[in-house]
């Protein structure tokens, strides 16, 4: 049931459709703005929930798709990526990089691809959890369907 869903959801569904990424879109009846929302929306560990967060490294957007369960380091990341600082993305960067408020940052259906990482952590589960352009949207994956719709790079992004 495609056609009920937002406009920002019906990108992602096209995007994840064309990445062979066979989960449909879930509309929930209230926000999964934080993982800890979606978690208990979807009944599942807060750790399953992949977040997007958007970030700046060299002025460039920088998507990272991070476990629920712990906060990334930039210091440590950006140590990993071997980059120069990295810095949280304002709300309208976040809007220009993906098309997406905060809150609804889907891992695909952005106007552009953007540079990913993908947090290790999360492929300890079975079935992760990622926003789907809004806040009311999810959509379920595993972790090798993350990597390959993100292109993304797989790293740790906070100590151990």
């Amino acid at each position: 049931m495609t056609s009920s869903l937002p406009t920002r959801s019906l990108a992602v569904a096209e995007a994840l459709a064309a990445a062979g990424v066979p989960g449909g879109i879930r509309l929930l009846p209230d926000s999964a703005r934080t993982a800890a929302e979606a978690a208990a929306a979807l009944g599942c560990e807060v750790g399953a929930i992949a977040n997007s967060l958007v970030f700046l490294c060299g002025g460039a957007p920088l998507l990272v798709m991070t476990s629920g369960a712990h906060r990334v380091d930039t210091v440590h990341l950006a140590g990993q990526l071997g980059t120069g600082p990295i810095e949280r993305a304002t709300a309208a960067q976040v809007r220009e990089a993906t098309g997406q408020a905060i809150g609804g940052v889907a891992p695909t259906g952005h106007p552009a691809r953007l540079r990913t990482v993908v947090d290790t952590a999360l492929q300890q589960y079975e079935v992760l959890w990622a926003a789907a352009g809004h806040p009311h949207t999810v959509v379920p994956m595993t972790y090798e369907e993350l990597l390959r719709v993100t292109a993304g790079t797989p790293s740790v992004v906070t100590p151990g």
